[in-house]
């Protein structure tokens, strides 16, 4: 599976960005999926994810960004999408989206996922 995110870039605060992770060579329908974020010189951390069609597609966030960022997919476009409102100088980070195979659910948990993408750039001007 090979991840591949867009949609990062510059904006102010308050301002709204649509991210979107395409996955190639296989389907993740089958996968949850997830994105998570890192700062440099700091871990990465989990920002949300989706469980599968079999899971009902749950959700799960990280509190930071509730309410504020909405994680879905699009299993006809092998397609996950964040979208991201009201962005914060605190949520300036490169976003990475994950495959998680053999999970169905929404984890939450770094170690949980096979694939990664190789991350977007968000940054977020006060």
């Amino acid at each position: 599976v090979q991840l591949v995110e867009s949609g990062g870039g510059l904006v102010q605060t308050g301002d709204s960005l649509l991210l979107s992770c395409v996955a190639s060579r296989e389907s993740v329908n089958s996968y949850g999926l997830g994105w998570f974020r890192q700062a440099p010189g700091k871990r990465r951390e989990f920002v949300a994810a989706i469980g599968t069609t079999w899971a009902d597609g749950v959700t799960a966030y990280a509190d930071s960004v509730k309410g504020r960022f909405t994680v879905s997919r699009d299993n006809s476009k092998n397609t996950m999408y964040l979208q991201m409102n009201n962005l914060k100088p605190g949520d300036e980070d490169v976003y990475y989206c994950a495959a998680a195979q053999g999970y169905e659910g929404a984890v939450k948990m770094e170690w949980q996922y096979t694939y990664w993408g190789q991350g977007t750039q968000v940054t977020v001007s006060s």
